[in-house]
């Protein structure tokens, strides 16, 4: 159960102030696989609902802010279908699309900003390979670019950064590797639960809020919501810009617009929609 938000804005202070006066942005996440919309739980037995630009249509038309189209499996496999799919999509929606999933290099984003991504998220190319995100940078301004972090959180009360869509290890401390890749240059970060994904139970708050205390850049935070009061806590507690929203609407669980309505209720700054 969240908080109230009369508690949150006498617990929390100069945070709360800052949260209620920037707007919080909706965000669809589709992770697909192939041409197929695909969504499982702590990342594994995952399970295709469907066409993800036509559940991107939808979310557009219902009023999400962005939309996230994560291939989990194009480093796997060394291939990607994003940029017939976002081809495909523009022509229908006119929100930030950001697309993440096999991008290797530099000509891997030219390609994708040319097939109308606004922006690009990297993962495992970064974590084995740093530079990557310096390069997308100086090339593209930092604006481009959103690191993201799959974290998987253990009994030390650490996490530790995963790839390949969070089947690998590495070894990397989450929190450091937020910090290394700002440094680099990274506009944005994803920072996605593995333990909470698809289990729309809550968000990990500790996490986002580490994250966030780190972070001058803002942070966007995925895995765990399945209520509008999972993000109102989140939000409350943690520095977080944006919530990152899957299986519950997916599922049918939540709508965009509710979503949006809930968060004006509880005293946040959302993005007008008509």
């Amino acid at each position: 159960m969240g908080w109230s938000v009369a508690a949150a804005r006498t617990g929390v202070g100069q945070l709360m102030t800052t949260r209620l006066a920037r707007p919080i942005r909706i965000i669809a996440r589709l992770d697909v696989k192939g041409r197929n919309l695909i969504k499982g739980v702590h990342m594994e037995g995952l399970r295709v609902l469907g066409s993800p630009n036509d559940r991107a249509r939808s979310y557009y038309a219902a009023g999400a802010d962005e939309l996230l189209y994560i291939d989990n499996v194009a480093s796997l496999y060394d291939r990607n279908y994003l940029g017939e799919l976002v081809t495909d999509l523009i022509r229908d929606v006119f929100i930030p699309v950001t697309v993440a999933g096999g991008i290797r290099s530099v000509e891997d984003v030219t390609a994708l900003l040319r097939a109308g991504a606004d922006k690009v998220a990297v993962n495992t190319a970064a974590v084995r390979s740093p530079r990557l995100i310096k390069d997308i940078a100086e090339s593209f301004g930092s604006q481009c670019v959103v690191v993201s972090i799959e974290a998987k959180r253990y009994e030390s009360g650490k996490w530790e950064a995963l790839v390949e869509g969070g089947r690998e290890k590495t070894g990397v401390d989450a929190l450091e590797w937020a910090e290394e890749a700002i440094a680099l240059g990274a506009g944005e970060i994803l920072v996605t639960s593995v333990d909470q994904d698809g289990t729309e139970k809550g968000f990990d708050i500790d996490l986002v809020q580490q994250i966030g205390a780190l972070s001058r850049v803002p942070v966007i935070a995925s895995g765990g919501m399945g209520a509008v009061s999972d993000a109102e806590e989140l939000l409350t507690h943690s520095s977080a810009d944006a919530v990152a929203i899957g299986s519950a609407v997916h599922y049918d669980r939540l709508n965009f617009g509710d979503v949006r309505k809930g968060l004006k209720d509880y005293g946040f700054a959302v993005r007008d929609y008509a």
